[in-house]
Order: structure tokens, then C-alpha cells, then sequence
């Protein structure tokens, strides 16, 4: 499966490393197709950089350590959600035709799309964990 994976579970998991969104983005790395966009590891990095300055080497080494594809957000205004700061992330999605979107975001998951669907990191565990 081709999912793509949200800044706020990236930073939750950079913040958290036993936490659900961490073990989501694991799981997901090393048994699918982790997809990331270029605003998603841009916004990771200006927040890791805002909120926490001690943590930016150990951003870029998530960063490069996750098998990741990297796909390019089209940043034009999307009518399919509602925060305009997310739409280049939706686009993202949209044209690199993945099945999932992990985001705890809440503009995320009203969302309701055959594809991509959205889920929290934690109905992906439970979804997808049982099936190992």
C-alpha cells in the first residue's frame, strides 16, 4: 500500500519514539510504501525548528533513516478541505494516488473520500497491525 504520512505524526514521533504515532510510522515504513511530500518535510522541519531547536539533527536523521518515496504538493487551493495550509498536502496525496492519509489533523479526518481515506495513527494500528 502507498501511504502517505502527515507532519504532525512525523513530529509526534520524533517527540515520542514509543508512541503510537511513532509505531505507526515504523510499521508503515517497513511494510508499505511510506509517502512524504515536500511541504510535509518542510512544515517538519520549521516546527522541529520553532518548538524544539534541540531536536533538528535528530529530525533530519528520521528523515533520512525512513524508506521513503518523496512526491511533490502542488500548492493550489483545494474545495475538498478546509484549511487552505493543507491543501498542498491533500494534492499530494490526491495525485500520487496513495490508499491512506495517517494525520491526527482534524481537517484530515472529516474528510470523507473513497480514496485516500484517512486515518489516525491509531485506527492504522489496529487496522493494520492484526494482519501481520
Amino acid at each position: 500500500m502507498r501511504i502517505l504520512v502527515d507532519t504532525n505524526i512525523l513530529f509526534s514521533a520524533l517527540l515520542f519514539p514509543n508512541s503510537i504515532p511513532a509505531r505507526a510510522l515504523l510499521h508503515i515504513a517497513h511494510r508499505n510504501t511510506c509517502v512524504l511530500c515536500d511541504w510535509t518535510i518542510a512544515e517538519f522541519r520549521r516546527i522541529t525548528a520553532a518548538k524544539r531547536p534541540d531536536l533538528c539533527a535528530d529530525a533530519e536523521e528520521l528523515l533520512l533513516s525512513l524508506p521513503t518515496e518523496i512526491v511533490v504538493a502542488p500548492q493550489m487551493p483545494s474545495p475538498l478541505i478546509a484549511d487552505p495550509k493543507d491543501a498542498p498536502i491533500l494534492n499530494a496525496a490526491i495525485l500520487a494516488e496513495v490508499e491512506y492519509i495517517i494525520s491526527g489533523d482534524k481537517h484530515f479526518l472529516q474528510l470523507q473520500m473513497e480514496q485516500p481515506k484517512v486515518l489516525t495513527a491509531a485506527e492504522y494500528l489496529r487496522r493494520f497491525l492484526a494482519e501481520d
